[in-house]
């Protein structure tokens, strides 16, 4: 039976070393992009995966019990909304930005397909030369 708490501790600390290391990777993304779509990205990310592995952790290390049914169903509940508010806010500073340009640009599909065809074009030259 000792063998199996230390089975489920070990896998407990990886889970919880597993979010650690994704909060991480989600500061280090927050503070490195510029774009605020691409810090939402890294945030949300963070947000869901980070919280998940480390509560899955807590859960593992605790044993079944009230309270990991409770951890679980905040996982459950991170899983819904986080996503959703990051999804309402992103649309927000789409809507609202002045400068979209900067950024982004809209495209009909005419001319996705002149600018795609114009890419192959070149591509097919330069292979051809190649």
């Amino acid at each position: 039976m000792a063998v199996f708490e230390w089975v489920r501790f070990f896998a407990g600390a990886v889970f919880l070393l597993c979010g650690l290391g994704i909060f991480l990777i989600e500061m280090i993304g927050v503070f490195r992009f510029k774009y605020v779509l691409n810090r939402m990205h890294a945030a949300a990310m963070g947000d869901t995966l980070g919280i998940g592995f480390a509560l899955l952790g807590l859960i593992l290390m605790n044993g079944w019990n009230f309270t990991s049914a409770k951890f679980l169903l905040v996982i459950v509940f991170l899983w819904f909304a986080s996503p959703v508010s990051s999804h309402l806010i992103a649309r927000l500073e789409v809507t609202t930005n002045e400068d979209k340009e900067k950024h982004y640009r809209k495209m009909t599909l005419r001319e996705l397909e002149k600018a795609l065809a114009e890419e192959n074009k070149e591509n097919g030259e330069e292979g051809e030369k190649a």
